[in-house]
């Protein structure tokens, strides 16, 4: 654990003492290195924890979000290149600065075995988080964007705060090692079942949940480069995160309380993909296309079933590769363009062939093509959550029906048609740009062929 987590405090260091001109550089390969390091995390045949130390220890749930945590530090770090190179020295330094503590902060989330730890990690990520979207961020209101983004957050983390000191009180422990053995609380009365929504609301809402979601669009679509990337990759997998463990302890309580979300998360799921169908900013309806995500991957926690976990847990991964790569893609279009709309940037095909490539996979891994992993996680959820309900099949085929709608809809909009004749002469695209696509969609078709390192534990 530590060989993940020293390099990356040390990189903090590297930021501030290299040579401005080799800035870019040393950062991006020592970001590799740690990335290519965290890969020995997937270690064969361990269903329980690993590397366990006082505070910090990885099992099968965590690993995989560790992982995919240091594989994007040098994806963002690749992809914020062009951008920050008008910015001054000292602003390029605390802007890289900023991502990697955003990366300890999340290693330490994922890795941490007190509730208590992970409570302060999760809230803590919060302000980097802020910074980026409020001082990098594209237009004016990206002040209205980070003010939602803080605001939903903290309103949901109260509750839980609150929540944790009860269960410190009654249980005496708030160690992941120790809670999972704790005997059952009784769960008859009001309070228990306010306790119960202060647990999860601060999670749902970082998901985040339909109703509770309207952060999100906003913070995606102002947030520079990066933190789109951070936000959709990792930082929304918090919170499924987060449920994972709390179910273990909620126990009694969620085979009742679960109901209404479950029905939310799945109307979500059909309300976002067509909210996505009428959308003309490129950036928002990919932050949409991610809330419906997110609605199925709270579905199928929300289940409780070995497989509406493994989906989850499949979902989420893949769900963070594809998301990330397609904001990468948004990214290129508007350095081009330099406007988000996508009737102004139709037929790019034509002026970039190998770019369209990337779009197409994309897209399909989207709309969740088998064999990638998004079909087989979100296949799982269907079938657990058919298995509770026939009826929820209904929501779930719609659901599955108007992703794939909006996915191509995406994928002609901006890639087929007519050129305009305002697109005539533009800038070509860079060998930076095709690895970091590569370095995205390489991983998300690996990993079809050994599905087992993200949902082994239930095996």
């Amino acid at each position: 654990m530590l060989k993940i987590f020293l390099p990356t405090i040390m990189l903090l260091l590297s930021t501030w003492i290299t040579p401005f001109k080799n800035l870019w550089t040393t950062t991006l390969m020592h970001s590799l290195i740690i990335a290519t390091l965290s890969l020995n995390l997937f270690l064969p045949g361990t269903s329980g924890w690993a590397c366990l130390n006082m505070y910090m220890a990885t099992d099968s749930i965590s690993t995989p979000l560790l992982v995919l945590t240091c594989w994007l530090l040098p994806l963002t770090i690749m992809a914020s290149q062009k951008h920050m190179n008008i910015e001054p020295e000292n602003r390029q330094r605390m802007y890289i600065s900023l991502l990697v503590t955003l990366q300890v902060l999340l290693i330490l989330a994922f890795s941490a075995t007190e509730l208590i730890m992970f409570y302060i990690m999760f809230e803590a990520t919060l302000i980097p988080t802020l910074i980026i979207i409020t001082r990098w961020g594209n237009q004016l209101e990206r002040l209205n964007a980070g003010t939602y983004f803080l605001f939903y957050t903290l309103a949901g983390s109260l509750p839980l705060l609150v929540a944790l000191m009860i269960l410190q009180n009654s249980t005496g422990t708030l160690s992941f090692l120790t809670l999972n053995f704790m005997p059952q609380i009784n769960m008859e009365s009001w309070s228990n079942t306010l306790w119960w929504a202060g647990c999860l609301i601060a999670f749902l809402a970082k998901m985040p949940l339909y109703g509770i979601h309207l952060w999100l669009p906003k913070a995606h679509v102002e947030a520079p480069i990066a933190g789109s990337m951070v936000l959709a990759a990792v930082l929304l997998k918090l919170g499924g995160y987060g449920m994972m463990r709390m179910m273990v302890v909620l126990e009694p309580l969620t085979k009742e309380m679960s109901y209404p979300f479950i029905i939310l998360a799945l109307w979500g799921l059909v309300m976002t993909g067509s909210i996505c169908l009428r959308q003309t900013d490129l950036k928002s309806l990919i932050a949409y296309s991610s809330v419906s995500h997110m609605g199925l991957v709270a579905a199928g926690i929300f289940m409780q079933t070995p497989w509406g976990y493994s989906g989850a847990m499949i979902l989420m991964i893949a769900h963070g590769l594809t998301s990330s790569v397609l904001f990468c893609l948004a990214n290129t279009n508007y350095e081009r363009t330099h406007s988000r709309t996508m009737l102004l940037a139709r037929g790019l095909q034509i002026l970039f062939p190998l770019m369209t490539t990337w779009w197409f996979i994309a897209s399909l891994a989207n709309l969740a093509l088998p064999p990638l992993p998004n079909l087989m996680g979100e296949l799982m959820i269907i079938v657990s959550l058919f298995h509770w309900s026939t009826w929820t099949i209904i929501l779930t085929g719609a659901g599955t029906l108007l992703t794939a709608a909006y996915s191509l809809f995406l994928f002609l909009t901006t890639q087929r048609g007519p050129l305009p004749n305002h697109m005539v002469s533009m800038e070509t695209t860079h060998t930076r740009e095709h690895l970091l696509m590569a370095l995205h969609l390489i991983p998300l078709l690996a990993l079809m062929l050994n599905t087992q390192l993200i949902w082994s534990w239930t095996v």
